[in-house]
C-alpha cells in the first residue's frame, strides 16, 4: 500500500511483506517531511487519541471497570513471555494468511466490535469498513453501531464482515438482527455473553455520560423493522398511560431537568429519529414521542441477565451462519460452547470493561488451546496493542488474533486513514516478528517460539 506522500512505492519493498513496504513508506515520505497520520508508538497513539477525541468518546474507548485491574493486567500478561530470536534462516517471503472458518484469509487480524464509533470519528464504521476492507482484515459489525448493517456493506462491499449479537431480551428481535446480518454478506455471528449487565465503567460515571441515551449507537435497531415495532407500541402504551387509560400504572420515567445539555441532548435524539419517523426535520423528530421512546425501548431490550445455554439452540433457527460466543474466559466454559455445537471461541474479558480484576484472557489462552485441541478455531483479545502481542497469542494457541482500541484511537485521530494506519503497523511489526523469530509462515509457529519469564 502505497504512501499518500510525493515519493514513490519501492517495488522492492513491495515484494518483501508488509513490514518493509510499510518501513519504506514512512521512511521515503519522511525525506519530504511528510510524518505518519497516527503515531506508531502505542503510547504516544493513546495520548494523542486523548487530545484528539472529547472527554466522554475518550473515557468511554480507553476505559475499564473499576480501577481497571482488568486493563493493566491483560496488558501485563503479555510482559510474562518472550520471543525467541532465531537467525542464520531463510526467511526471505513469509506468509502471513489463515485459514478461518473455511476461508483463506491473508492475516491473522480481526478488528473486534467496537459501538458507538461516531463517538471518535462522524465516519465511525464505514470509515473502519473501508479501512479493514483495504488490508484484507475482517471487520466485526457491532450491534451497537452507528450506522446500519446495510450501509456499511454497501460501503465496503469487497470486505470481509462478521456480526456481534448482544443478546436482546427480544427473541424476535434477536432473529431479524441475524436474518439482516446473514443477507448483508456477514460470514459468521459473534454472541457477545459478556455483558449482559453492564459493567461498572468508573470513567463513564464519573463523566455521568452514556451514548445510547443520547441515542447514538444504536443505529443496528432504529434501523430494524422488529425495534420500530416495538418502538410504536412503547409509544402507543406511554400514550395510553397519559390519557388514564389501561396503563395508566406503568412506572413513569423520571423526568429530566431542563438544562442546555438536556436540550442539546434531545435535538441529537432528534436527529437520530429520522429512521422512525421517516423525516429529516429536526422539528418534526422533535414533535414525535419516537424518537425518545426508541431510546427508552433500547435500554429495555439490550440485554438480558436471563440468558442461559440451554438459550443458546435458538441460534441455530436464526441463522445458518458460523455461530462464535465471545467473552469465554474460564477453560470449562470453552469445551461447553463446542460440546453446544458452537463453531469458535472467542476468548475475550471485553478488554477490561467489566469486571474489576477479572482473569487475564491470555494467562487462560494456553490452556483453552490445548483443551480445545484444534476442535474449533480460537480468537483472542483483550490486551492487544501491536505485533509482537499478535505474535505472543498466536504462539500460546490462537487461532486469529482481535484488535480493539488501536485503531479506534487512529479513528479519532485521522479517521479512515488512522484507522488504516494503525492497524497495518500492528501488521508491519508482527511480520518483523514473525521473520526475526526465524518463521516464514503462522503454521510454524508454536510454544517452543516464546520464553516463559
Amino acid at each position: 500500500m502505497a504512501h499518500s506522500g510525493a515519493a514513490p512505492e519501492d517495488p522492492a519493498a513491495a515484494s518483501r511483506g508488509i513490514s518493509r513496504r510499510t518501513q519504506s513508506d514512512i521512511y521515503r515520505a519522511g525525506i519530504s517531511g511528510t510524518r505518519p497520520r497516527v503515531p506508531v508508538d502505542v503510547a504516544r497513539l493513546e495520548t494523542a487519541a486523548r487530545k484528539a477525541l472529547s472527554a466522554e468518546a475518550f473515557a468511554y474507548i480507553a476505559g475499564g471497570a473499576g480501577a481497571e485491574r482488568t486493563v493493566a493486567a491483560n496488558r501485563a500478561a503479555f510482559g510474562r513471555w518472550q520471543v525467541w530470536p532465531r537467525p542464520l534462516r531463510d526467511v526471505s517471503s513469509r506468509d502471513l494468511s489463515i485459514d478461518f472458518l473455511g476461508v483463506r484469509h491473508p492475516t491473522p487480524l480481526l478488528l473486534a466490535p467496537l459501538g458507538v464509533m461516531e463517538m471518535a470519528h462522524p465516519d465511525a464504521d464505514l470509515a473502519v469498513a473501508r479501512a479493514a476492507a483495504s488490508l484484507g482484515v475482517p471487520y466485526t459489525l457491532s450491534n451497537q453501531a452507528s450506522v446500519p448493517m446495510e450501509a456499511v456493506r454497501d460501503a465496503a462491499p469487497s470486505g470481509s464482515h462478521l456480526f456481534q449479537l448482544y443478546w436482546s431480551a427480544s427473541d424476535e428481535l434477536n432473529a431479524s438482527l441475524l436474518r439482516r446480518a446473514e443477507a448483508s454478506g456477514c460470514e459468521a455471528i459473534v454472541v457477545t455473553l459478556d455483558t449482559h449487565l453492564l459493567g461498572w465503567r468508573t470513567r463513564d460515571l464519573d463523566l455521568a455520560y452514556l451514548p445510547f441515551t443520547r441515542a447514538m449507537g444504536i443505529a443496528q435497531y432504529t434501523s430494524d423493522p422488529v425495534f420500530q415495532q416495538l418502538v410504536r407500541e412503547r409509544s402507543r402504551a406511554s400514550a395510553a398511560s397519559s390519557a388514564g387509560g389501561a396503563y395508566a400504572a406503568a412506572e413513569p420515567a423520571p423526568p429530566v431537568r431542563l438544562t442546555p445539555q438536556a436540550v442539546a441532548a434531545g435535538v441529537r435524539i432528534a436527529r437520530k429519529g429520522a429512521a422512525l419517523t421517516g423525516s429529516k426535520s429536526v422539528r418534526e423528530n422533535l414533535r414525535s414521542p419516537l424518537p425518545r421512546a426508541a431510546v427508552e425501548t433500547f435500554l429495555d431490550v439490550f440485554s438480558t441477565p436471563a440468558l442461559t445455554w440451554d438459550d443458546l439452540a435458538k441460534v441455530r433457527q436464526w441463522t445458518s451462519l458460523p455461530v462464535i460466543l465471545k467473552g469465554v474466559v474460564h477453560p470449562d466454559d470453552a469445551i461447553r460452547a463446542l460440546d453446544a455445537g458452537m463453531d469458535g471461541i472467542w476468548i475475550s474479558n471485553h478488554g477490561g470493561r467489566q469486571i474489576d480484576q477479572s482473569v487475564p484472557t491470555l494467562d487462560v489462552l494456553p490452556t483453552i488451546a490445548e483443551r480445545v485441541a484444534g476442535r474449533a478455531p480460537i480468537i483472542f483479545d483483550s490486551g492487544v496493542r501491536q505485533g509482537s502481542d499478535v505474535f505472543i497469542a498466536l504462539a500460546l494457541g490462537a487461532t486469529a488474533v482481535a484488535l480493539g482500541r488501536p485503531y479506534a484511537y487512529g479513528l479519532g485521530i485521522a479517521g479512515e486513514a488512522g484507522v488504516r494506519e494503525a492497524t497495518r503497523n500492528v501488521l508491519a511489526e508482527f511480520d518483523i516478528t514473525l521473520g526475526l523469530s526465524g518463521h516464514t509462515s503462522i503454521a510454524e509457529v508454536g510454544r517452543e517460539a516464546l520464553r516463559a519469564i
